[in-house]
């Protein structure tokens, strides 16, 4: 556990990591391990001085397993609000599914890492998921009113509705798993992208890091890998230079949008803002 900006209490998992956000003693949990992780969970709101009933939501970047674990627990011990974007809804109530198969891992699962990483999935409860079938879908309004003030960042690629956090008093961004700094697969450190076997449209996650790249932060707080004091801008591009990453540059000097207020509705260059 860190507390790398006031009130915003980062926790890099065993295997995926989750985000405490405190205002007095009401706090939002972004994501929530795998099910396997639920004491760990619980550990780090108590640690962090919070009553794990005092949680105001659940958020979700995405439906993975290993980003839900606890949602559900919440959901029904405390009838916490579970929510996530309108594309993710059914995918984290148990009725649609966007997940890396058993296949493409067995397909792999000659290279170590990617069997030591399958070991631990399987001890950590990965093979089955938790519905939560309470879940709702956010609104910007909804978000604004919660500790820490979120603001959703659409950022589809790795599934249909993959969703970063804006935090814009830290100046911070929670990007799940649309831009990471390591995984237990991988031999790389820093901004990079997880293995493509991992993403439901690989075009889209590339076209995903332009949108990072606009965020006024410079504080990352992945879905995988450790917490980095790094200009978002900076990190997308460390990340489109790898192999995998399709990106191309789109940002022009001082082209940011900090402090407006329609940042919550990041629209791929060319579109307009909605009304």
């Amino acid at each position: 556990m860190s507390e790398p900006a006031a009130d915003v209490v980062f926790v890099e998992g065993p295997a995926s990591n989750w985000i405490i956000m405190r205002r007095e003693e009401k706090f939002t949990l972004v994501d929530a391990g795998y099910r396997g992780d639920l004491p760990l969970v619980l550990e780090s709101v108590r640690s962090a001085g919070l009553d794990p009933a005092d949680a105001a939501a659940v958020l979700i970047t995405h439906a993975h397993v290993d980003h839900t674990g606890a949602a559900a627990y919440f959901a029904v011990t405390y009838g916490t609000p579970v929510l996530s974007s309108a594309a993710e809804h059914r995918h984290l109530q148990g009725k649609e599914k966007f997940q890396v198969s058993p296949l493409q891992v067995l397909a792999r699962a000659w290279q170590p890492r990617i069997l030591q990483w399958s070991v631990h999935v399987l001890r950590a409860g990965g093979v089955r998921g938790i519905p939560v079938p309470s879940a709702a879908i956010w609104t910007d309004e909804v978000l604004a009113d919660l500790p820490g003030r979120p603001v959703a960042v659409p950022t589809p690629g790795h599934t249909p509705g993959h969703t970063a956090f804006y935090l814009p008093t830290a100046r911070a961004v929670i990007t799940g798993d649309a831009l990471v700094t390591g995984h237990a697969i991988s031999a790389r450190s820093g901004p990079q992208l997880l293995h493509s076997m991992f993403h439901h449209d690989g075009a889209a996650v590339a076209a995903a890091l332009p949108i990072l790249a606009r965020l006024d932060a410079s504080l990352i707080l992945p879905g995988h890998g450790p917490a980095v004091r790094v200009a978002i801008r900076d990190a997308v591009d460390t990340a489109r230079r790898q192999p995998t990453a399709k990106a191309k540059p789109v940002f022009a000097p001082g082209a940011g949008w900090a402090g407006e207020p329609t940042y919550g509705r990041v629209e791929p260059a060319g579109r307009s803002k909605p009304e």
